[in-house]
């Protein structure tokens, strides 16, 4: 409901001067800061100017829209008929009527020109009444009603003090927004420094990685020879080449001949590490099915089986496509697995299985078991060479530690990573999610260069992630970019300038942030539109450092394409890009 207060002519100059005090009177009345007075008074003699501009007999009103939420403080002038027109072709001029309409529009909620009943055309202005502020209708009525005074001098006063007041206000914001600018490009400054040293500190670990893999390749090659001997000599005794044993010495040497084969099982997973890691090893893919797989290693694996006690069962593969991968680096890592499980499984099961995801072209090998399972905040360790979890079967079983991160890296080799949930007590299932067709991102970047699409680079460590990011755009306007490492993405700008960047912040959520905060100081990437991608908590610390939207992991479900539309076109000024 449109509650009116007040109507007036406006016919004459000095009517302009009336309307703006019963404009001011009023939002006084309402309870409206002194800023907030001064911004409707202004608007009001601007409008009411501008109306009187366009020809006389013009009329305003004030009044309350109660239908509003919240309720609105409205001033409306009504412009005679014939006034429409010049209205409208003001308001697409470069007059002074056009920038005070313009104006008016800055200050207030609303500022609508619309077509009335009998030719008459209108400007609304509307400001929200402020929160908590009672609204005394009866006693603004009465403000309005009151006389006028004739003082023109005196009112043109009082709107120079409210001006002078305005520009010093405006002065000490613009000083404050100095003070800012130079305290942000200080700490623009000390984020490019820290990144900096960032880059020192990753080359020299970089190089003590490398140092740490030539030592751990050298090592193994030094332990092989011996270790070989040993096997070589307790097998020629066991097997009586120079003369009988005693059954003391047959077991000390089965002992002898056991051990030697638990350290050369270490020296080989260890060599293994140091040719992942120094980038030596090689990878053959080759397409096969994965029913020959799982018939391959359910002959190899049966022997480990301790016996009645724990069943081990490979699911049907039927429906499964050919894959194409390194078929011997799969089948270590499941060999890893399954021994894993059947080590820590007293009873039960252990279960091998595999899944496609035909959206995003990957294959999923699992191995479930019924064994002692891992507490939540041991399950990275399992991951770290060398990392064990103390239980109550360690003095049972022999490990390194040394499997899990060697299946970690030979995942991350073929282009996916793996995964773990498990529940202290009620087992655990290790997954290797992997792409089906080994070298699919590697042909469709051989393609890219004749795709016209705007790039989106993808920032993401976890191979996962990347695989979703690139299926979510696969059928949409943009085209896919990435890069497994902030260095790479680093030499991908260099090199050109995409249409939008995806970061995805964890599990390095500092690294991101230092390198995020990074790209907002330099010129060359500072208008990119960011999208980090991460979960909810990371959410407040992405806008704080400037990224232009944030996504919620995980990015798939169709949204990533429409957030895109979204920042691209506020770049761009229009909409999709072309």
């Amino acid at each position: 409901m449109t509650q009116p207060l007040y109507a007036m002519r406006i016919d004459h100059e000095s009517d302009i001067v009336a309307v703006r005090v019963k404009a001011r009177d009023a939002s006084a009345a309402f309870g409206f800061s002194p800023q907030d007075q001064t911004r409707i008074s202004t608007s009001v003699l601007e409008a009411a100017r501008t109306v009187l501009i366009a020809g006389r007999a013009a009329r305003a009103e004030f009044l309350v829209d109660n239908d509003a939420r919240p309720p609105r403080f409205v001033v409306r002038f009504l412009a005679g008929a014939g006034a429409g027109e010049r209205l409208r072709a003001m308001r697409h001029d470069d007059s002074q009527a056009a920038l005070g309409l313009l104006a008016a529009q800055r200050l207030m909620d609303q500022c609508a020109i619309a077509e009335e009943a009998d030719g008459v055309t209108s400007i609304s202005l509307a400001k929200a009444l402020p929160d908590g502020v009672p609204c005394d209708v009866q006693a603004v009525k009465a403000v309005l009603s009151r006389q006028p005074s004739q003082d023109t001098a005196a009112e043109l006063q009082r709107q120079n003090r409210e001006l002078i007041a305005a520009l010093a206000d405006l002065r000490e914001r613009q000083e404050e927004l100095t003070r800012l600018t130079r305290e942000l490009e200080d700490t623009n400054r000390g984020v490019v420094a820290l990144y900096a040293e960032l880059d020192a500190r990753a080359d020299h670990l970089r190089r003590a990685d490398e140092s740490k893999s030539r030592f751990l390749s050298n090592m193994s090659h030094e332990f092989r020879t011996p270790l070989s001997s040993i096997r070589a000599l307790s097998k020629l005794l066991l097997e009586r080449i120079d003369g009988d044993l005693t059954e003391e010495q047959e077991k000390q040497v089965r002992f002898i001949r056991k051990a030697a084969e638990d350290l050369s099982e270490t020296v080989d997973d260890l060599l293994d590490l140091a040719k992942i890691e120094a980038g030596k090893i090689e990878v053959r893919p080759a397409e096969f099915e994965v029913d020959t797989l799982f018939s391959a290693l359910r002959g190899m694996l049966r022997p480990l089986s301790p016996g009645g006690a724990v069943e081990l069962l490979f699911e049907s593969c039927e429906g499964l496509p050919p894959i194409r991968t390194d078929e011997a680096k799969v089948a270590q890592v499941l060999r890893n697995f399954v021994s894993n499980a059947l080590k820590f499984t007293e009873r039960g099961e252990v279960r091998v299985a595999a899944s496609y995801d035909d959206a995003r072209r990957l294959i999923t090998f699992s191995v479930s078991d019924t064994g002692i399972g891992i507490a939540p905040e041991h399950q990275q360790v399992v991951f770290e060479e060398f990392g064990q979890v103390e239980n109550r079967l360690q003095q049972y079983v022999k490990g390194t530690g040394l499997g899990l991160p060697l299946c970690r890296k030979l995942c991350k080799l073929l282009g996916g990573d793996v995964s773990l949930t498990s529940e202290a007590g009620r087992g655990s299932t290790f997954s290797a999610t992997i792409p089906a067709h080994y070298g699919a991102d590697f042909d469709a970047a051989h393609h890219a260069a004749s795709d016209t699409r705007p790039a989106v680079l993808i920032v993401a460590s976890n191979p996962i992630e990347r695989l979703d990011c690139e299926a979510a755009l696969r059928d949409s306007p943009y085209r896919a970019m990435s890069a497994a490492t902030l260095d790479e993405a680093g030499r991908l700008l260099a090199r050109t300038q995409p249409a939008a960047l995806l970061l995805a912040v964890r599990p390095a959520p500092s690294e991101a942030w230092i390198w995020l905060a990074a790209l907002r100081a330099q010129a060359a990437t500072r208008s990119i539109p960011i999208l980090v991608l991460g979960e909810d908590e990371d959410r407040h610390e992405a806008h704080a450092l400037g990224a232009t939207a944030f996504i919620e992991k995980p990015a798939g479900g169709g949204k990533l394409p429409g957030v895109l539309d979204a920042v691209t076109g506020a770049r761009e000024g229009e909409g999709r890009p072309s």
